[in-house]
């Protein structure tokens, strides 16, 4: 699926698209809200999603992260990320219209054990746009699969952060 990302040069760019994200932090620390609304508006308008479809971003701690990785997933522990789809909206579906993709729950706790060569606000950004990613269907459950997924999460990431500059 590589192949549904679009140049945003080819279309209205996302830092202005009509896109609702919705972003909540839960946590009694400060985190970069803005960078992490563009890097999911870049990365939903590029895969050609509708732009006035809507998203949330929740950032949580460990704590309410652990709850909902039982609840929702049946294992134990705290995660980086979790993606709950809601009108299961695909890539280059622009035409359909506008829908709900769902909603991504972050934990930079956790995230931060990851974060070894970058920064934390890096990883969290790096989390959104594999958020988005499992919000449109893909997944890394077997080899080709991640290298599909992750592939394209650099490429977003990096075309992100390519148009900053």
């Amino acid at each position: 699926m590589v192949e549904a990302v679009i140049a945003l040069s080819d279309r209205q760019s996302a830092s202005v698209a009509p896109m609702g994200i919705d972003i909540e932090n839960t946590t009694s620390k400060s985190y970069d809200e803005a960078a992490l609304v563009s890097v999911a508006t870049y990365s939903v308008a590029a895969m050609g999603v509708h732009p006035e479809s809507e998203l949330s971003i929740t950032i949580v701690d460990e704590a309410e992260m652990t709850d909902l990785h039982i609840q929702w997933m049946d294992l134990p522990g705290p995660t980086d990320v979790l993606s709950f789809p809601m009108d299961e909206i695909k890539p280059n579906s622009a035409a359909d219209g506008p829908g709900v993709i769902g909603d991504i729950v972050l934990c930079p706790d956790f995230a931060a054990r990851q974060a070894v060569n970058h920064s934390l606000q890096e990883e969290l950004e790096l989390l959104t746009v594999h958020g988005v990613l499992h919000l449109l269907g893909y997944d890394h459950a077997d080899p080709s699969e991640e290298k599909e997924m992750f592939g394209l999460q650099d490429q977003l990431l990096a075309e992100w952060r390519g148009s900053k500059k």
